[in-house]
């Protein structure tokens, strides 16, 4: 299953959970992204040629991230640009989420394991502004 999380006709997140399946190959993102997610399914035997990627100078002005969940149970927590709090899902063990735009946090639900992938070089303190969420506003599915 997929899911995406919209606001405002804004995608704030794509959520491919552990059970998806398909055949071939499937992206979730649009071309504009500046992460593109996608899943392979593919037989044994299917060969992908060898190929290098070229020297190809992109602009970056927005930092999205994918977090694989290797073990655990978290509550991801999405907020709107002026930090309004909008929902919360869970996301568990061998889930994918690609944060796209707007504001998120995290709470482990269980002790967790996450593999974190977002565009670099790291701009430290440059890179985001921390706000505080309140626990009573949370209601997740």
């Amino acid at each position: 299953m997929v899911e995406q999380i919209i606001h405002q006709q804004i995608v704030l997140a794509i959520i491919i959970r552990a059970n998806y399946k398909k055949e071939g190959i499937s992206f979730f993102t649009p071309g504009d992204f500046s992460q593109q997610l996608g899943y392979m399914n593919r037989p044994k035997g299917y060969v992908i040629e060898p190929h290098v990627h070229n020297l190809v100078e992109r602009k970056v002005t927005l930092t999205q991230e994918v977090l694989y969940i290797k073990s655990g149970k978290v509550r991801v927590d999405f907020y709107d640009d002026d930090r309004n709090y909008l929902e919360s899902k869970i996301v568990e063990k061998g889930d994918v989420i690609l944060l796209a735009a707007g504001g998120h946090g995290f709470e482990m639900l269980e002790n967790a394991e996450m593999i974190e992938i977002k565009q670099g070089p790291y701009c430290g303190d440059e890179d985001k502004v921390r706000f505080e969420h309140r626990q009573e506003n949370i209601n997740y599915k």
